[in-house]
């Protein structure tokens, strides 16, 4: 049986633009929720969802700034949410249940990174917190209209980063072992891979289908607002874009914003993905599974796509959220 991590040869690449990937794709009478919409790759995708008719709700810490980055732009809501605050989903949560709506595309896309430690007000680290258990926790309780869109589509945005770490599942939180940002960040990155492959397992026979993410190396965004040179250099040279001494490598090129989204639209909305799922994707068709070791940039490592991890994640998740989600 063919790997899930084959490549579909979808016509598109790295330099593809999101208005480019999702073509004459019509998505009036969809809804997609996309977190961290309203900046960077969040607000172009969610650009280009309502560009294809979606009506796109866009939660997030500070709405009245959202509502300002999304102006002149059709069938959008904006709504109060901060990913490190628990009882902040289950509000947003209830609301968009309460309002009796599918929800047919939900795109996890909003996230930290390479931070100094902080925790939320539970003790958990907050990479760890907002990448992965406040995505989690909001995917459960959303549930109910993903299950009512009768077809829907669960994007996590994950990144290359995931080659810096596995979960640790012994100390998620750093709470025993040395902060490292750069681990941290890995790990998150591991936890979104993996949240797709169990997500997608129980939520297939379902119409659910989730995905993850590789978006691209985006220097324009401020993810990276946090690392020192030096911190940039050894990250970049981790991830296989800078060989050892320091020469960028001539295949890997930065991308702009338009081109970072792509995939993120391409997984959200191509019907080349009909009946697929639990894949890691980037350039805008599925990534090739990689050893540990590989200087494959787009490829995916063993420890992000081992459903036996990602079945250890997912009761980890339930466990730290206190969320289950009612599937099985």
């Amino acid at each position: 049986m063919p790997s899930p991590q084959t490549p579909i040869h979808s016509g598109f690449g790295p330099r593809t633009i999101a208005r480019e990937a999702i073509g004459g794709t019509n998505l009036t009478g969809k809804i997609a929720v996309v977190t961290g919409g309203y900046s960077g790759l969040g607000l172009e995708t969610t650009r280009v969802l309502a560009g294809a008719g979606a009506l796109v709700v866009v939660p997030a810490r500070d709405p009245a700034k959202a509502r300002a980055a999304l102006a002149g732009i059709p069938r959008v809501e904006c709504a109060t949410m901060d990913l490190l605050e628990p009882d902040s989903i289950a509000s947003f949560a209830r609301s968009f249940i309460a309002s009796n709506r599918p929800l047919h595309i939900l795109v996890n896309n909003a996230g930290i990174a390479t931070n100094p430690l902080t925790r939320d007000a539970r003790g958990y680290e907050s990479q760890f917190s907002a990448n992965h258990l406040g995505h989690f926790q909001l995917t459960a309780q959303l549930l109910p209209a993903l299950l009512k869109a009768g077809g829907a589509r669960v994007v996590n945005t994950s990144s290359r980063g995931h080659s810096f770490s596995a979960v640790d599942f012994d100390d998620p939180n750093f709470e025993h072992r040395p902060y490292d940002k750069m681990l941290a960040y890995g790990q998150s990155k591991t936890a979104n891979t993996l949240f797709a492959v169990a997500l997608d397992r129980r939520g297939e026979s379902h119409g659910i289908r989730a995905f993850a993410v590789h978006p691209g190396r985006i220097l324009s965004t401020d993810l990276i607002r946090h690392l020192t040179p030096g911190e940039r250099v050894a990250m970049l040279r981790a991830a296989g874009v800078l060989d050892e001494n320091g020469n960028e490598v001539r295949d890997v090129n930065g991308k702009n914003i338009e081109q970072g989204a792509a995939t993120i639209v391409w997984c959200a909305a191509s019907a080349q993905l009909e009946s697929m799922g639990g894949v890691y994707c980037a350039d805008c068709d599925i990534s090739p599974a990689v050893p540990a070791d590989s200087k494959d940039y787009a490829g995916v490592r063993p420890w992000a796509i081992d459903p036996e991890q990602a079945e250890k994640l997912w009761i980890l998740s339930e466990k730290l959220t206190g969320v289950r989600f009612r599937l099985d």
